[in-house]
């Protein structure tokens, strides 16, 4: 594993962290912009968020679509940003130039293990089905408490209503209990989302 960049803060150890009331988020979201601005708007305000409150954001490190707009709006708002990247040509073709932070792994599996590990909360915008397996992993590993923190799903123009119906679906059919979802939230209003990582 590669490390470049010289962030102290986001290496840390998560009690100093929320010591000092910051949080590492790790988003999940396009690599694409999609087919609809608010996509990139809602993005934009939760990156200006993360920044101006002093959190870190962990990422893929894309520099295209809305990976690369959440990261941009993060460091414009004066925050840090951590990329995780896989040793894969295509993917690292497209490395954002501005990381706080450029972590390099040598797998995909690696890759979303690390952004785990680093992260105290988990946000999904939208995105394709990369998005899709990385943020399902989170909810399995939330299901069974060894992800503590909140898992939150940013439904702008409700793009996650099918999951939120898929969780219900597995309830309802006996597959899982509601208290395997108590940590999981569907929003796209940043104060409530906000209220959920601070507390």
């Amino acid at each position: 594993m590669k490390i470049k960049g010289n962030s102290v803060s986001s290496a840390e150890p998560e009690d100093q962290r929320k010591d000092k009331g910051k949080v590492n988020i790790a988003v999940y979201c396009g690599s694409s912009p999609g087919n609809k601005e608010i996509f990139c708007e809602d993005i934009k305000k939760l990156g200006n968020w993360i920044g101006a409150n002093g959190h870190t954001l962990v990422y893929g490190g894309c520099k295209t679509g809305l990976m690369g707009a959440i990261a941009d709006s993060v460091l414009e708002a004066g925050g840090k940003v951590i990329g995780v990247l896989p040793d894969v040509p295509v993917i690292k073709a497209r490395t954002h130039g501005g990381l706080t932070e450029y972590i390099e792994t040598d797998t995909m599996a690696e890759r979303k293990t690390k952004m785990i590990e680093l992260s105290d909360a988990f946000i999904a915008l939208p995105g394709g089905i990369g998005t899709y397996d990385e943020i399902t992993e989170i909810l399995s590993l939330s299901s069974l408490r060894i992800v503590k923190g909140p898992v939150i799903f940013y439904n702008t123009e409700g793009y996650y209503d099918i999951m939120k119906a898929l969780l219900d679906n597995i309830v309802n059919n006996g597959f899982g209990k509601d208290e395997y979802f108590s940590r999981v939230l569907f929003s796209n209003d940043i104060k409530e989302i906000a209220k959920c990582i601070e507390g």
